[in-house]
């Protein structure tokens, strides 16, 4: 499970980590980016661009949006089989930025949150899935919701002691191969999702003001202190 993330690297230090070709919009700082709203990903559209998606995938054929909370994972081990992703899979791969993310521990009503990142301190890609959606009633002018989904795995050692799943997290040799349209078989994507991921992580206990979305400001990572 993943269903929440921090992405705060300027648009510099993303340029130097991935390949982006162009660029779609600003880039703005988040430091508890939830369900429904504007995530920086990498499409391949005319070249590898970097522009915004709502998280929570939205399939071509939806009669409308009120799934689009639902659908903010999906499983690395079904995710070619199941109807809602599986045309994603083969053709709309993205890289959706991140600097760390969110895992909780405990009971409900008083998890404890925690913090993930790379040891590095480095962005890194979450690999995700891409769809484009329109009503039937809209202009024909009028834009697409573009939406996306992460994909999740098992967990690694460095993080099951949290919890038993993490977000699939692609080494940087597997971007090019991800983001192309082109390689729509099963079995090579299956290779990516099994030997190149980035599965050592680190991680330290911060505030529970991060369990509420609105609160938004760095003091999010900060490590949590006795006392």
């Amino acid at each position: 499970m993943c269903g929440r993330f921090v992405q705060f690297s300027s648009l510099r230090t993303l340029e130097a980590h991935f390949p982006i070709d162009s660029i779609a919009g600003d880039v703005s700082a988040s430091y508890n980016v939830a369900p429904t709203q504007e995530v920086l990903a990498i499409i391949h559209q005319d070249g590898r661009r970097l522009e915004k998606l709502r998280w929570g995938l939205v399939p071509s054929w939806a009669k409308d949006l009120s799934g689009a909370s639902r659908l903010i994972n999906a499983r690395a081990e079904t995710v070619a089989r199941k109807p809602s992703f599986r045309a994603a899979f083969k053709r709309r791969r993205c890289l959706v930025m991140a600097d760390g993310f969110y895992e909780w521990q405990g009971e409900k009503g008083s998890k404890q949150p925690y913090f993930f990142t790379l040891p590095s301190k480095r962005p890194f890609a979450f690999g995700g899935l891409w769809e484009k959606w329109q009503s039937k009633d809209a202009a024909d002018d009028a834009p697409a919701y573009k939406s996306c989904t992460i994909l999740t795995t098992a967990a690694s050692d460095s993080i099951q002691a949290i919890h038993h799943r993490m977000p699939v997290i692609l080494q940087p040799e597997a971007y090019d191969d991800w983001l192309d349209p082109q390689i729509h078989d099963a079995d090579r994507l299956a290779v990516i999702l099994q030997d190149h991921l980035v599965r050592e992580m680190q991680y330290y206990p911060v505030a529970k003001r991060a369990n509420r979305v609105q609160n938004n400001s760095p003091e999010n990572i900060n490590p949590l202190t006795k006392g």
